[in-house]
């Protein structure tokens, strides 16, 4: 007795097959255009905060965070205390991710913010509000080349009157981070990668870069303008 076979012909399966590889290249496309936004959004972070310093001395002849007259420029502006005896010399004083409600680099969010410069909470008892963060979670923040000390290439350091830096940063968005803005390269140039910081510095903060950063592997990436 003769028994009827069913099954999947050469032509029904080699349409699964290219229906797979459509929806498999869909994702991988997908992913690839959301770790490019990630990217573009690390590297706005960066530009941004360099363009809110300039955005406040043109306004009020100061340095935001520095500024020994910022509660007369700015309503309700808190003035920084420490360090002391450096108010007002033309430098962001304090650690990058500092929680010190007193320090420069702490207050320089507080005084751009008010200043309509730049959004954000402007509460400094709140961290959760007042301290930015990045597309990845990490914090966002800025010292000078004497308090973040980071050594490159040759013993050649990140050069700068200010240093911007980007915590919690993948190794792979780092290194691409660095060929879209720098020279591709994680321990040379104006923008290097550090081992991740997550905890808070006390200046001077000193770090060693990595020229060529692990994908899976978290960083700081610092730039200097």
């Amino acid at each position: 007795m003769k028994r009827n076979q069913s099954g999947f012909t050469l032509i029904e399966i080699a349409i699964v097959l290219v229906i797979i590889g459509l929806l498999l290249g869909g994702v991988m496309k997908g992913q690839e255009l959301i770790n490019s936004a990630k990217v573009k959004n690390l590297a706005s972070d960066l530009k941004n905060t360099s363009l809110y310093i300039y955005s406040y001395q043109d306004k009020y002849r100061a340095l935001p965070g520095d500024d020994a007259l910022a509660a007369s420029h700015v309503s309700t502006a808190t003035t920084a205390t420490t360090p002391a005896t450096k108010i007002g010399n033309g430098l962001i004083n304090g650690a990058f991710n500092s929680t010190t409600a007193t320090d420069e680099s702490f207050l320089f969010w507080q005084h751009v913010r008010l200043s309509g410069i730049a959004a954000g909470g402007t509460n400094t008892a709140d961290l959760l509000g007042y301290i930015p963060r990045n597309t990845a979670g990490g914090v966002i923040g800025i010292s000078n080349s004497t308090d973040t000390v980071i050594t490159g290439a040759s013993a050649t350091t990140l050069k700068g009157a200010y240093i911007i830096c980007t915590t919690g940063v993948l190794g792979k968005f780092a290194k691409q981070l660095d060929i879209t803005m720098d020279d591709g390269v994680g321990n040379t140039g104006s923008l290097m990668a550090i081992p991740d910081v997550t905890a808070v510095a006390t200046p001077p903060y000193a770090a060693t870069a990595n020229g060529n950063p692990d994908d899976a592997t978290l960083y700081t990436v610092c730039m200097g303008v």
